[in-house]
């Protein structure tokens, strides 16, 4: 079996031999157009958003808490506000029984 080495990848001018797009100009990006001036139709369609909860479990609120706390839920990684809403139903529902 013949020794395969290991290719160190394509240089910049084997990426323009075979690109088919020219490379864009400052002139290019000076006459380019939003996407919602271009499409406006299917930009519309495309913004719906998430739309409305079909049944809220959740209220919005504005709420203070200590640089501590909030360090100690962030440390933990993404959803760190879903674990402080359950550490605080946990309490809840220790103090009503």
């Amino acid at each position: 079996m013949p020794n395969a080495k290991k290719k160190s990848g394509y240089s910049k001018k084997d990426l323009r031999e075979v690109s088919d797009n020219p490379e864009l100009t400052k002139a290019d990006f000076a006459k380019a157009r939003p996407f919602s001036e271009v499409f406006p139709d299917l930009s519309a369609s495309i913004r719906k958003g998430r739309g409305p909860n079909k049944a809220p479990t959740k209220k919005l609120v504005s709420l203070r808490l200590s640089r501590e706390v909030i360090d100690h839920f962030k440390s933990t990684g993404a959803g760190w506000q879903s674990r402080i809403d359950e550490t605080l139903r946990k309490v809840v529902k220790r103090k009503a029984s």
